[in-house]
């Protein structure tokens, strides 16, 4: 038998946190880990005490076509990597990774070319996060350099939105 290594391993955790969520359309798990012990876990979920698409039985953003990437204001949920950042302290998340799993709740596959949103990757660069990993299969993932959003994306640069 081989061994998982260390990034499936926590993507696998990041995995089962996301069915969780509660979105009907995708829903994501996260989990911050620090010198190897995990931190905090998030998933995609409306706020405390409000109602979740699947308890209302429909996602607004489906009704109104909205695509993937575009006018997050007027999703219900809080996304998995925000959940996973306010359940937990800064001093905690400096220097920590960050893992993130995303499922196609119509289809139950995994989301190809998962990526935070800009929201996300401020949220992400401010808590002082240092690498984000993905899961693209089951077996296969990307990391990106948090520093590298400071740097190089245009998402966060503020031509794009207010």
């Amino acid at each position: 038998m081989q061994r998982t290594d260390k990034n499936n391993y926590y993507l696998d955790i990041a995995q089962t946190v996301a069915e969780r969520g509660t979105c009907l359309r995708r829903n994501y798990g996260a989990i911050i880990v620090k010198n190897d012990e995990i931190i905090s876990t998030g998933y995609t979920g409306s706020p405390r005490g409000r109602k979740n698409c699947i308890d209302l039985g429909y996602c607004y953003r489906q009704q109104q076509n909205i695509p993937r990437g575009e006018r997050y204001e007027t999703c219900r949920s809080v996304h998995a990597e925000a959940n996973c950042i306010i359940s937990a302290a800064r001093s905690d998340m400096i220097g920590g990774t960050i893992y993130l799993t995303g499922f196609d709740m119509e289809t139950g596959d995994l989301v190809p070319n998962a990526d935070s949103c800009s929201m996300c990757k401020r949220m992400i660069i401010n808590a002082g996060i240092e690498k984000v990993v993905v899961r693209s299969t089951a077996t296969e993932y990307k990391t990106i350099i948090v520093s590298d959003w400071v740097e190089n994306d245009d998402s966060l640069s503020g031509k794009f939105g207010y």
